[in-house]
């Protein structure tokens, strides 16, 4: 049953990496080689092709043929006036042998020897698939272990079918999430296998998967914790685990030796690059250590990791059946007996999610639900292992129950795969609740729904009743912010550009107790479309109480236009209960760098 299991799942991931959405084939920013992955690649080319790691005066270049992501936002000048690659190098290592098949294949197949031709788009591509499809094997063989075939099968199926693990397996598998999970099977496998037969090979095997998980993410230090506590379940386990530590102290530190060796290449580079030998690439962000982001993480409709990937709701509560029931542990390292083993899944698994909520972009960019939990899943597949485990041995009622609820889970994670791609419902880092609820299963489009990713507020009224316009300006006699040239309508529109990014506010006759609905209108054009939703330009409505803020709400305009159309424009706003002295309107342009004109500006109440 496991081995149905895993083969349906490797249908599924190839299905999604080959066919549906073959990333190697898109071009500019959707393309295997951008974003993130292409400054954990970027060692490659600079040093094999380029022979240039400390100026980077090649990737202009490639930003212009292939634009990978806007400017150069994969490393950072150093105060040394070099370059500094932003992430560590393990992740180059690992594309090596991708790449270096793709160089060798890049001109005689007839396409440039650049690092970012389509041979080397698709030779990391189809690496991460390969090595998606080994970690999943050895995570099969290390729950067989320990779980039934058939638990294993449920185990496997709820991580690909109902999981963003599909997502970082198939279609944005060079991400490192995908490449660390296989590692982190890889180091429960020889784990195992080291306190089952104590050899050179084995720690040596440990150390390498440690320091090369340390080498793609620090934060992956955490990963110590499974060859040290594996198989610990009681005070005296621990005790028995340092005297073996000692009795093998030459193993462990040959393991320690080789992990260590690893994670100085990075400090090799790094005073190769700067003459420091320890730098901290990532520049202003950071970890908030002692305010970790939790409640987002787990639960907010941006990128929450239980509500895009629902299926782990089961591995959470399966942590109570893990304790509760125990699981047959492998033999101790002195032969007596077995461990339970608890207190490294455990303790890894907070860390792993403690370290995810503590990051200030907890959002991850980019990201479909929680990435960062991804490559940690081949240990909360024990406590999922332990929820199915219950479920087998429970009722008909509980099993019927439970696999319908998990057939839920699954259709919508494959929804959400879908429209993080080519449904285009799914908006990456802007996602609301109010906007979720709205797509929410549907397939359809419609233009207004997008208010809700920047407004929670809609008016759901079959019509409006006692409408009653308070507010209008064609800005034809304005003097401030306007211009002559190329109106939208008259002789002046109110314009914005790089230069000119505010408006003035304009001030609506509205008193304090008014009640009901504030519908602002606008007509906008823009000469090319902002296509970065953070530079979008913003209508707000706002209310006063003296000089503070009291309600405020906008929408972003160029969400909904194609292209340098003219378009009016609309958003609904409930006019605030409390007290309130004054309301404006007001434009700003958010730091873009495209020339806007709005005109006719009017504003509406109603009940």
């Amino acid at each position: 049953m496991s081995r149905f299991a895993y083969w349906s799942c490797a249908a599924l991931i190839l299905a999604a990496a080959l066919f549906y959405y073959p990333k190697w084939k898109q071009s500019r920013t959707e393309a295997t080689l951008t974003w993130d992955v292409s400054g954990y690649y970027l060692y490659l080319p600079a040093a094999l092709i380029y022979k240039d790691m400390k100026q980077l005066g090649w990737w202009g270049g490639v930003e212009q043929q292939y634009y990978p992501g806007p400017g150069m936002g994969q490393a950072y000048q150093h105060p040394s006036g070099n370059w500094v690659m932003k992430y560590p190098m393990g992740q180059a290592l690992q594309f090596l042998p991708w790449f270096a098949a793709a160089h060798l294949l890049a001109e005689p197949l007839g396409y440039p020897a650049d690092g970012f031709s389509l041979p080397y788009q698709a030779a990391i591509s189809w690496g991460s698939l390969l090595v998606a499809l080994i970690g999943l094997w050895f995570l099969r063989r290390v729950l067989k272990l320990y779980f039934a075939d058939r638990v294993v099968a449920a185990v496997l199926i709820s991580l690909v079918f109902g999981t963003n693990y599909l997502e970082y397996a198939s279609i944005t598998g060079a991400m490192t999430h995908n490449w660390l999970f296989t590692l982190y099977a890889l180091l429960l496998f020889g784990t195992i296998r080291f306190y089952q037969n104590p050899s050179f090979g084995w720690a040596a095997a440990i150390g390498l998967l440690v320091g090369w998980a340390v080498l793609t993410r620090p934060t992956e230090i955490i990963s110590a914790v499974i060859p040290v506590l594996w198989g610990v379940g009681s005070w005296a386990a621990l005790r028995e685990r340092f005297l073996f530590f000692k009795n093998h102290f030459s193993k462990i530190a040959l393991a320690a030796a080789v992990g260590g060796a690893l994670v100085f290449l990075q400090l090799a580079y790094w005073k190769y690059a700067t003459g420091e030998w320890v730098v901290y690439s990532y520049q202003e962000q950071g970890f908030s250590w002692f305010r970790p982001h939790f409640s987002d993480v787990l639960f907010s409709a941006r990128a929450g990791w239980l509500v895009y990937s629902p299926m782990m709701i089961f591995a959470v509560l399966g942590f109570f059946f893990l304790k509760k029931d125990g699981w047959r542990g492998m033999p101790s390292p002195a032969g007596e007996g077995s461990g339970v083993g608890l207190a490294a899944i455990l303790i890894f698994c907070f860390l792993a999610l403690y370290i995810t909520a503590a990051w200030d972009i907890w959002w991850y960019g980019g990201s479909l639900g929680q990435r960062a939990m991804v490559q940690s899943y081949p240990l909360w597949a024990f406590p999922l292992a332990a929820f199915w485990r219950w479920v087998k041995g429970g009722s008909r009622q509980l099993k019927v129950g439970v696999a319908v609820l998990a057939g839920a889970f699954i259709y919508l994670n494959l929804w959400w795969s879908h429209q993080a791609h080519k449904g285009g419902l799914y908006a990456s880092e802007q996602m609301t609740r109010a906007y979720m609820l709205k797509i929410l299963g549907r397939f359809g489009e419609e233009r207004d729904w997008l208010k809700l990713l920047d407004t929670r507020e809609e008016f759901k009224g079959a019509e409006r009743r006692s409408v009653r316009e308070i507010y209008f300006n064609n800005f034809e006699n304005d003097t401030t912010g306007v211009t002559s040239e190329a109106p939208i309508s008259g002789a002046r529109s109110l314009f914005l550009n790089k230069e000119a990014q505010y408006s003035p506010e304009y001030a609506l006759p509205l008193k304090g107790d008014e009640k009901g609905w504030l519908r602002a209108s606008v007509t906008f054009r823009c000469d090319m479309k902002e296509w970065n939703w953070w530079q979008m330009t913003q209508f707000f409505v706002r209310f006063y109480k003296g000089d503070k803020v009291a309600k405020e709400r906008s929408i972003r305009l160029q969400r909904h236009i194609d292209g340098n159309e003219t378009k009016q424009i609309f958003f609904d706003t409930k006019i605030p209960d409390r007290a309130f002295d004054r309301a404006t309107v007001f434009f700003t342009n958010a730091g873009g760098d495209k020339t806007i004109r709005l005109d006719d500006l009017k504003v509406e109440i109603f009940d």
